[in-house]
């Protein structure tokens, strides 16, 4: 019988004030509202440590990179405190025969109550013999290790759509792990993920003992249900027709909205707006680059990444960011002014009609 993790705490010598702080701080990043701590208490008083399985394929670590260098203070109790992590190749201590053995024992001893953290596409073509560890291919690990698994997250874009390694002509067969399983997989895309991002969907899983609800990609609604767009502080510009047209611009220097530079904000579904970097420090907009749309399946080959959208849904009646409803250009200058706010369509080029009716009087 393993240590529940309000029993881990204590042999710790953590104190009763400062678990109830983590089991807080566990709620708020699982998405919870603040009655649901005391939820959080009781699961974390009751539930043993799960062990955790952290496998690692086609892929450059830099979901590890960043699930480590959170700054939020609940990282070092979700990896000390909260979870076993029984076997990954980047973190853990024993190697060759000893690494196996933790492997081997932590599925045997835990059937149907270990998780399985995946970081890396898994190849398929000649026989999956891009990738293989200890002889084994690693799609004979994956399906070996997630027979007995009680939840399964794809960490990363690599893990959850292909990324780069299963861009055309994808020479390896790089696959995802959703097309490799018949168990629910929960997609943690970014290229990588937001560090509080994935410490939230481990949280959910611990808390609540449940899979967090899920889009049509298989990824978590709380951190993937809205667009970066949506949540920009850039955003009012976009809408008042103020683009950063070429690097380090007047536009660029002013902070203008990047979407004539190919920023992919209006399509893609992620939280970099909202939770951020660095420890809520920053995100690739704020610092001053567009985003490439790096969660979306696919992205390696949805063109240039400074390439101007064509067009994008969502928006009502404009298309593009470059043009606006017939409505508008047959309105009368009171008409267009009150369109534009009903429906948030305030482009450059109403702008500057605008400006030339007041010149005109």
């Amino acid at each position: 019988m393993g240590h529940t993790i309000w029993e881990e705490a204590q042999q710790k010598g953590v104190s009763r004030r400062d678990f109830l702080q983590l089991c807080a701080a566990a709620a708020a990043m699982a998405g919870l509202s603040q009655s649901s701590v005391a939820q959080v208490v009781s699961a974390f008083e009751k539930k043993e440590k799960p062990a955790v399985v952290w496998l690692h394929f086609q892929e450059c670590t830099c979901c590890s990179e960043s699930f480590i260098r959170s700054t939020h203070p609940i990282m070092a109790e979700v990896l000390l405190d909260v979870l076993s992590l029984n076997y990954t190749e980047t973190l853990m201590a024993p190697a060759g025969f000893q690494a196996e053995k933790s492997l081997n024992d932590t599925i045997q001893n835990n059937k149907g109550k270990y998780i399985v953290l995946v970081e890396g596409a898994v190849p398929t073509h000649d026989g999956g013999v891009y990738c293989m560890i200890g002889g084994k291919t690693a799609e004979s690990i994956l399906k070996t290790v997630l027979q007995d698994a009680a939840a399964v997250i794809a960490w990363g874009s690599c893990a959850s759509n292909g990324c780069i390694q299963g861009a055309k002509p994808n020479p390896t067969g790089a696959t995802p792990i959703y097309k490799l399983t018949d168990k629910t997989v929960i997609n943690v895309p970014g290229c990588p993920p937001i560090a509080e991002v994935m410490v939230g969907v481990v949280t959910h899983l611990l808390v609540l003992g449940q899979i967090p609800a899920l889009d049509s990609q298989g990824r978590p609604k709380e951190f993937y249900g809205r667009r970066v767009h949506d949540t920009c502080y850039r955003r009012p510009n976009y809408d008042a027709g103020l683009f950063v047209e070429s690097w380090d611009d007047e536009g660029a220097r002013k902070g203008y909205c990047l979407y004539k530079m190919g920023c992919r904000g209006p399509v893609t579904y992620n939280a970099c707006s909202v939770t951020k970097w660095n420890g809520g420090l920053s995100y690739p907009i704020q610092s001053g680059h567009n985003c490439i749309g790096c969660p979306e399946a696919g992205y390696w080959d949805n063109g240039p990444f400074y390439q101007h959208l064509a067009s994008f849904p969502g928006f009502g009646i404009e298309s593009t960011a470059d043009t606006v409803g017939a409505v508008v250009g047959v309105a009368t200058l009171a008409g267009v002014a009150a369109h534009a706010v009903v429906t948030n369509v305030r482009k450059r080029k109403v702008i500057a009609e605008v400006h030339v009716e007041d010149q005109k009087e």
